[in-house]
């Protein structure tokens, strides 16, 4: 039976366990962390604990625990799943609240862990341009990993309708941002780039790395830069994927 890990307890995964008062369950406010595990070591784990830590100080929100402490928590919830290599899902709620949009001042924070096996490797890519929704660069939510996802499962659906694996989403200028759940990177002229988070790209902990590792440039891009790329991959913390085609 697998295990979830809720603000300091194991529990089983099929148990009821939030309550239905949640402000992550009833408004999305909230953040998550996804995390690649390989033979027992979380990959990145520094970067997602800033990057949360980021996410909660911008929205207001409490980490209850010290990175030290997450990270023990991550070791915790891969050992109870008796994993190996996995995906660690960290979910840090507002908690429960009475009914409304204000935060009640004193709020106990819901942190919530969860663990599978880390995906295996995928096929290339095919991407189609979304057309029935957009990244808002304007938004501060495009920087956050929040729990409202809703832009990324509408352009994920018109990838699936159009025989697809996934969908490029533009900004309110038409220009490239990222792809539903990940980081795009381009290879043009022989350079890797990616859209800039100014763009409406989430700032990914696999992006920042091999922003790094490649020597990547940050650059706004339009659709017409994907039909003369050499390459692209889309990234994400859990790895990366080529891409094979974009269809407008």
């Amino acid at each position: 039976m697998s295990s979830i890990w809720l603000n300091g307890e194991f529990l089983p995964a099929d148990k009821p366990a939030l309550l239905a008062s949640d402000r992550g369950l009833t408004l999305g406010d909230g953040l998550f962390e996804t995390i690649a595990v390989k033979a027992g070591a979380p990959l990145r784990l520094e970067a997602h604990c800033q990057r949360l830590r980021s996410g909660a100080d911008f929205l207001g929100l409490r980490v209850p625990l010290a990175d030290d402490a997450l990270a023990n928590a991550v070791a915790g919830i891969v050992a109870a799943n008796g994993l190996h290599d996995a995906a660690v899902r960290l979910t840090l709620t507002a908690g429960p609240a009475p009914r409304g949009l204000p935060r009640p001042a004193m709020l106990a924070p819901t942190l919530l862990l969860t663990a599978g096996p880390l995906p295996g490797e995928l096929p290339p890519a095919r991407l189609i341009i979304a057309t029935r929704t957009c990244r808002n660069e304007h938004s501060p939510l495009s920087r956050l990993k929040t729990l409202n996802y809703l832009d990324s499962i509408i352009a994920r659906n018109e990838a699936q309708a159009r025989g697809a694996d996934d969908a490029i989403l533009l900004n309110s200028r038409g220009q490239v941002a990222e792809a539903s759940a990940a980081n795009l990177f381009v290879r043009l002229d022989g350079h890797w780039l990616t859209p800039p988070v100014s763009d409406g790209a989430l700032p990914g902990t696999m992006r920042a790395a091999l922003l790094k590792a490649w020597g990547a440039g940050e650059r706004s891009l339009l659709p017409a830069d994907l039909d003369r790329a050499e390459e692209m991959v889309l990234t994400t913390a859990l790895g990366i994927r080529p891409v094979s085609t974009v269809s407008g």
